[in-house]
């Protein structure tokens, strides 16, 4: 599905997505803070970083604060978002540039930046079928320079029904407890419903998407990090 015939294209269904982001992404700040541990940790010095359906650049502008890029492309298929991505980092003085463009057109853009030592996407890759996600990580290996890293905070589906079903009553517990802290009332069953029945929605598992990888030519791929169907995972160059 192209990205202008998703419910991510109506300005109203994605602001409300985000400002109730720290309720339906588990542990969305901890991820957050593990994708800053690992720049810091993997990249010496400032880096090249390239933000894949970056919204309104929360995760480039965690890693902004931190001091661990020295450039950012900003690439999403939301205008609007974008928009607010620039405002939000309007006081970060190095070069940035917003992309507004969907996946599959990136993909197929012969003249498309590279150079690139970090490429992170948050919460975006699982709205392509399988095909198109092979086709961006392969495209995300040639962007990178050698040495440089993938690292991807996404949902992924369970190997089972029954760990499914597990997951998706831990994710129930996680967003009760956190609409009880925030004084939010949102039946957590409906949330479950449209994650599920969005057609955009298309999440591959774990395992998949390592293979993957693999097959694009990256290296050192593990899974950083995982709670339920939330996680990160990546490779390098």
């Amino acid at each position: 599905m192209e990205f202008d015939k998703s419910k991510w294209a109506d300005t109203a269904f994605s602001r409300d997505y985000l400002d109730k982001a720290e309720i339906y992404i588990v542990e969305r700040r901890m991820m957050f803070s593990l994708v800053n541990s690992f720049c810091r940790h993997f990249i010496n010095g400032p880096l090249s970083l390239l933000d894949l359906g970056s919204g309104d650049g929360a995760l480039t502008h965690e890693l902004l604060k931190a001091g661990t890029a020295a450039s950012a492309v900003l690439v999403d298929g939301s205008k609007d978002m974008l928009d607010k991505a620039e405002a939000r980092l309007k006081d970060f003085d190095l070069p940035k540039q917003f992309i507004n463009c969907s996946f599959e057109e990136m993909v197929r853009q012969q003249d498309f930046p590279s150079g690139f030592d970090m490429v992170v996407s948050a919460l975006a890759i699982h709205h392509l079928i399988t095909d198109d996600k092979a086709a961006l990580y392969n495209k995300i290996y040639r962007l990178l320079n050698r040495g440089g890293y993938f690292v991807n905070v996404d949902v992924v589906i369970a190997p089972s029904d029954s760990i499914e079903n597990w997951y998706m009553e831990i994710w129930k517990d996680w967003m009760r407890t956190k609409q009880a802290a925030l004084g939010v009332d949102e039946p957590v069953e409906a949330i479950i419903h449209r994650y599920k029945d969005l057609a955009e929605n298309k999440p591959d598992t774990l395992d998949c998407q390592l293979a993957m990888l693999k097959n694009a030519g990256f290296k050192e791929i593990d899974c950083y990090f995982k709670y339920g169907i939330f996680t990160i995972f990546g490779g390098k160059k």
